[in-house]
């Protein structure tokens, strides 16, 4: 895992960062988003700062709607805000799919410290959360861990069957997304 880098002082971020949002004000390019994202994307990954879908996709600003969490698991809330989406997008999309869930976990998770014992059961009573949940949040192998969660989804009866998902792993060595689970539409998987 990396480390951060070492420093003698610590300094703010935030007062670069709205440095950087003042500047981005002035362009005037938020201006043309859209509520609804304009490559009808909604990624669910994870919060590492290595994996940020603007970078890694090539994504501007309107282009996709963004979940992140630790390991960019599907848990409950992401059910509901995937299932929320469905609702706006049904709205304005009368037929054929509402837009695609595309879940990238990526290689050396933090996430997988979850499967220390010791870590995990601190934490947990840390955030009062069951230790065995925390465990099934480890993302130890991405594409294992990126199946179970397109197949979650795929069979939420919360999710919109209109609603196309996909899975993907992120080599962070070598900064490739490689597809795992191919798009199709929730209906689909609840046929098979």
């Amino acid at each position: 895992m990396n480390e951060l880098p070492e420093t003698t002082t610590y300094e703010s971020g935030v007062e670069t960062a709205f440095a950087r949002n003042r500047s981005f004000a002035g362009t005037a390019g938020h201006d043309r988003a859209t509520m609804m994202p304009a490559l009808r994307l909604l990624v669910v990954t994870c919060l590492d700062p290595r994996v940020d879908p603007a970078h890694i996709l090539g994504l501007d600003l309107g282009d996709a709607m963004v979940v992140r969490n630790g390991g960019g698991r599907v848990t409950p809330e992401v059910i509901n805000n995937v299932a929320f989406v469905g609702e706006l997008a049904a709205r304005a999309v009368r037929q054929g799919p509402l837009f695609e869930v595309v879940v990238i976990h990526h290689t050396d998770c933090g996430s997988r410290a979850l499967a220390d014992d010791g870590l995990r059961r601190r934490y947990a009573e840390l955030v009062g959360a069951r230790e065995s949940m925390l465990r099934d949040y480890a993302v130890v192998d991405p594409a294992d861990t990126v199946a179970v969660d397109v197949s979650v989804l795929r069979s939420s009866a919360e999710i919109s069957a209109r609603t196309r998902v996909s899975g993907q792993v992120y080599d962070v060595a070598t900064g490739l997304v490689e597809t795992v689970i191919t798009a199709h539409t929730t209906a689909q998987s609840r046929r098979a």
